[in-house]
């Protein structure tokens, strides 16, 4: 068990001593960043607002109705018969459980769409940064994720990669 350990520290070390004597190109990049500034994203936004007005709306709608009946059995509660009063506060209840699903199913879906175009902006912000670092010559490309402790300046393709999404989103070549 010992020699196998030697033996595996030994090559490990050799291997280390070969690529620390070669030149080695590494690359950082902020996925956060290019999340954020990238038009793909904007536009995947613009999709997901266009795609979830209309619900969006409904909701808004049936709140102003409840808000309405609300104040209705409020303010007319004292003149209303007992059995009219029991009636609107049975349907404000019925209308508040129904709105409260409808949200909940509205976050639900939003969240799932929004995690969806994320996935795919992600995937196609990793053809980018492989395109950016095989343009480079780069040997790595670390994000920004932790553990990454230092990286200088000089080695941050960030602002390359958003140029390059910038680019391909106004020559129609984004995804």
């Amino acid at each position: 068990m010992k020699k196998t350990a030697i033996i595996l520290l030994a090559g490990l070390l050799g291997f280390c001593g070969t690529v620390l004597s070669e030149e080695l190109r590494i690359g950082v990049v902020n996925i956060n960043y290019l999340l954020a500034k990238s038009p793909q994203n904007n536009a995947a936004s613009k999709k997901l607002d266009a795609e979830f007005k209309s619900r969006n709306n409904d909701l808004v709608g049936k709140q102003k109705k409840l808000k309405t009946l609300e104040e209705k059995l409020e303010r007319d509660s004292a003149v209303m018969s007992a059995d009219e009063a029991k009636r609107l506060e049975q349907d404000i209840r019925s209308r508040k459980r129904q709105l409260k699903n409808s949200r909940d199913e509205f976050r639900e879906d939003l969240n799932l769409r929004r995690s969806e175009e994320t996935n795919k902006l992600l995937k196609y912000i990793s053809e980018v940064i492989n395109q950016v670092a095989e343009e480079r010559k780069l040997d790595l490309v670390l994000s920004n994720v932790p553990g990454v402790v230092y990286a200088s300046k000089r080695l941050d393709i960030t602002e390359d990669v958003l140029d390059k999404l910038n680019a391909q989103a106004t020559s129609g070549g984004s995804k």
